[in-house]
Parts: C-alpha cells; sequence; structure tokens
C-alpha cells in the first residue's frame, strides 16, 4: 500500500509499506500490549483511519484482538465523551489535541470515562498539562509512542503496565533496533544523554518513496532508516524526543529546540496552545518566533508571554515576537503545519514588538 506523509515540513511523499509491514507493525502492537483481552475490548475509532497512526493503533490492532470498534466520523470532544462513557470504551488511542479538547471540555466532568484500560497518544508530543490533566479526569495512565509513516508506523511506545519517566516517548518495539547518530554525518554513534538523529531498523521499515529514487537513498542507508529527528536516550534506554531536524532554530548559532519553549509557553495559565518556529532575523541570523492560542476567557499580552518565558528560558532561546491566533494550521490528523507558520513568520525590526492585548 501507498501511504502519504503528512507533509509538516515539506511536499508529502507517498510511502510504499508491504502487506509484511503492516502485519508485522500489528504484531509488535499486540504483543506491547500484552493486556488486552481477546474479544473483550472496546476501541474507540476517533483517529482517522486512513492514516496510517489510526490504522494500525485502532483499526488493526482491533481486528488482531477481535475487539469492537466504536467510529466516530469526526472528532468532537462532547461526542467522544459521551461514546467512551455509553459504550464503556477500554481502548483509547488519541493525537495531542484530542486530549486538549476533552480536557477543555466544559461538559468533559458530567461523563465517567474510567472504563478506559489503555490510553495510547502519537503523532506528536503531548504537552505535560495536557496529559496530567486527562489522566486526572480518567484515572488511566497515557502511553506516548513514537512513529513516522516510514515505518509503518510505530517503533517506540512506552510500557503500558509499568511507570515510564515523564516526556518519555518510550522503548524500542520487539525487533526494532534504535540507534542515535551525530547529526552532521549520521555515521557516528553518541553516548547515552547526547542528542542526535534518531535511526532506526526493523521489518517494519518501508520499501521506499514512490517514484522518488533520490529521496529515498537519502533515508534509507544500509538498512537503517534516518528519520530527521532529533532524540536522546537515558541510562535506563527510554527514549525522549527533543525535535525535528528541521524545526531546529539557530540563533547566534546555538541550538533552540522549539518544544523546549513551548512547554515553558504552555505553563502560562492564559496559553491553550503554542508553537514556536524560527524566522529570519538580519541580526542574529535567525530568531523564536511563537504562534499562540490564548485559553478561552483570557486576556494577555505579547510582553507578558516573553517575560513568563525570561524567567526560565536562556536570552537566545526567548521568543521575540508572538503573534496570537484563534486556531492554528493542522493535518488532517492534528498535526501543526509548522512549514505554514513559518512561510508566514514576518522579518522583525530586531527586537520585541509592543505588547499586545490577545482578543
Amino acid at each position: 500500500q501507498i501511504q502519504y506523509t503528512g507533509g509538516t515540513t515539506g511536499i508529502p511523499k507517498g510511502v510504499m509499506l508491504t502487506h509484511r509491514n503492516v502485519v508485522v507493525n500489528t504484531m509488535q502492537g499486540r504483543f506491547w500490549c500484552a493486556n488486552f483481552r481477546e474479544g473483550k475490548e472496546v476501541f474507540l475509532g476517533a483517529v482517522p483511519l486512513f492514516h496510517c497512526y489510526g490504522l494500525n493503533t485502532c483499526q488493526n490492532l482491533a481486528i488482531a484482538t477481535g475487539s469492537q470498534i466504536i467510529l466516530l466520523p469526526r472528532f468532537h470532544a462532547d461526542e467522544a465523551v459521551k461514546a467512551i462513557q455509553q459504550h464503556r470504551v477500554t481502548i483509547m488511542s488519541g493525537v495531542p489535541m484530542m486530549f486538549s479538547m476533552m480536557t477543555d471540555s466544559p461538559n468533559v466532568r458530567r461523563y465517567d470515562l474510567h472504563s478506559i484500560r489503555v490510553c495510547l497518544c502519537g503523532a506528536s508530543p503531548l504537552p505535560a498539562e495536557v496529559q496530567d490533566a486527562f489522566e486526572r479526569l480518567s484515572g488511566v495512565k497515557i502511553s506516548e509512542g513514537y512513529g513516522l509513516t516510514e515505518a509503518g508506523p510505530t517503533t517506540h511506545c512506552n510500557p503500558i503496565e509499568r511507570d515510564h519517566p515523564p516526556g518519555s516517548m518510550g522503548l524500542p518495539f520487539p525487533d526494532t533496533e534504535a540507534r542515535i547518530v551525530d547529526l552532521e554525518t549520521g555515521l557516528t554513534d553518541l553516548p547515552t544523554g547526547a542528542a542526535g538523529e534518531l535511526i532506526v531498523r526493523g521489518p517494519q521499515v518501508m520499501r521506499g518513496y514512490w517514484q522518488k529514487e533520490a529521496d529515498t537513498q537519502a533515508v534509507l542507508r544500509d538498512g537503517w532508516l534516518h528519520t530527521g529527528d532529533i532524540v536522546r536516550r537515558d541510562e535506563q534506554g527510554f527514549f525522549f524526543f527533543l525535535d525535528r531536524k528541521k524545526d531546529v532554530i539557530k540563533p547566534w548559532g546555538e541550538t533552540v529546540y522549539p518544544r523546549e519553549v513551548e512547554e515553558i509557553l504552555f505553563q502560562h495559565p492564559a496559553v491553550h496552545e503554542a508553537v514556536v518556529v524560527g524566522m529570519p532575523d538580519r541580526h542574529y541570523g535567525e530568531a523564536v518566533k511563537a504562534f499562540v492560542v490564548p485559553a478561552e476567557g483570557s486576556s494577555v499580552t505579547e510582553r507578558e508571554l516573553i517575560d513568563h518565558c525570561r524567567k526560565s528560558l536562556a536570552r537566545f532561546k526567548v521568543p521575540v515576537a508572538v503573534e496570537f491566533r484563534s486556531e492554528l494550521p493542522r493535518t488532517i490528523i492534528g498535526k501543526v503545519l509548522r512549514r505554514a507558520l513559518r512561510d508566514e513568520a514576518e522579518v522583525p525590526v530586531g527586537s520585541a514588538q509592543a505588547p499586545r492585548k490577545a482578543v
């Protein structure tokens, strides 16, 4: 089958996944989720099934375990929590936007979500504040995973039935090898704790890109898939996602991972969503710009958010500009289209703009 990449950082590419790739990745997930009960689970089908994440973690896993799927044509927070209570959903896979919308819904506390036994999250990093809020509501721990279309998609996941470090994307799936290599050549393995590019090898890795031989050769080298993602590994073997190589910002020649800045912005009570991108700057080469969706009913200025970041971040990591939006551009599965925001980022006059109120 041909699955297209999300196009969050460029033009979508057709990923050639064999039947073996798809079946193996389903079986890897089945082995990982060993506590799934044959014929007794109820899956919430909230993630689009035409996307490889929904195809694998919802449809294929449900079929592999003889389980029921409660399909939602489109995701609406109130309909989702109602379906969870009505059908006693036991397994849920979602993306950060879904968990955020459910926790923000004024009606969510009217429903009992405690039937959920296993909760999976993927597609993009889950903000800690959103994770904590949903876990308090449902009583279930969210297990974040990691993957990409080119790998069927899943390569890593946190353990389902034991504790894992906060912010971890998990451990490699069975029969999956993972290395962290230098960003310059992609050849040198890095030590524990060092940040580098994740490369993976396993039976779920794609055959290549459809009619794009040069692109295939660029990412598939000696059997290893070069993901383009920057990660680190701790002493227990858990992996932590830092950012996409293409998203790293380089002010003053320093390295800024957008996710680090976004996590600080999320800690402000007036921030509902935050995305950070790099924009051209005539003084520093590149500068940090934040796009923020304010929390409903809140009022915050650009200066207040910049000052908030200054309390926790090095000077070169602090946004020089904050643009307020009512919503952010997204793919069909809910990933933010960073490239669209980068294209829109304006060249600043050198420093933060005058404060303005969010409306």
